[in-house]
């Protein structure tokens, strides 16, 4: 099975999981994000919730690992 969609998520319960993540960490850094559209962010403010995303999810598999 071969999908050119790299956004699919594997485990479909975990596209809710991500969305709140997502909401939670766009209120921490600031960005007004909302449910639906949201067209009217800047390319540096939709970056900046994908980057604190990796980043946080990084440092919670590198504590895990100790």
């Amino acid at each position: 099975m071969s999908s050119n969609n790299s956004s699919r998520m594997e485990v479909p319960q975990a596209k809710d999981a991500m969305n709140r993540f997502k909401m939670e960490v766009a209120s921490e850094i600031g960005v007004n994000l909302k449910d639906g559209y949201n067209g009217d962010l800047t390319s540096r403010e939709a970056g900046s919730i994908g980057g604190e995303m990796v980043r946080q999810m990084i440092k919670k598999q590198e504590e895990s690992m100790k």
